[in-house]
């Protein structure tokens, strides 16, 4: 199980949902790199509204003709594993905005296949009553 705690880096990529790679998802051909990269995590939101650097504004809202949502995928890992990923980036994504913070991670864990039992052991039970 990994484990992250102390300083990190994030980074935040804000692309359009419609974006893509190959003919599939720009947000999920980054994500899936940053999963075989071996990063700790990445997370794709979606918003509801938003701009960049067209000045078009994009939104969710019923009337509107926009469809292609603003997405930010963001990544937090060791500055390191982040510096060494960012070349994909850079090969990914043409139109968008790639930004790095600094942050302290005050937790990450995962569940390990202990804490699975545990759980499925304890509806057993109460299932079982």
């Amino acid at each position: 199980m990994t484990r992250l705690t102390g300083t990190a880096l994030r980074v935040t990529i804000f692309i359009g949902e419609n974006d893509t790679w190959h003919h599939k998802p720009l947000f999920s051909e980054i994500v899936h790199r940053a999963h075989q990269a071996g990063l700790a995590g990445a997370s794709v939101f979606r918003g509801v509204e938003g701009y960049g650097a067209t000045s078009l504004i994009h939104t969710s809202r019923l009337l509107s003709l926009s469809e292609d949502l603003p997405v930010a995928i963001v990544i937090v890992d060791t500055e390191k594993r982040v510096r060494a990923f960012l070349p994909q980036l850079d090969e990914l994504v043409g139109q968008g905005l790639v930004i790095l913070d600094e942050c302290e991670v005050i937790r990450y864990a995962g569940r390990d296949k202990r804490d699975k039992r545990d759980r499925r052991d304890r509806r057993d039970k109460k299932e079982g009553a």
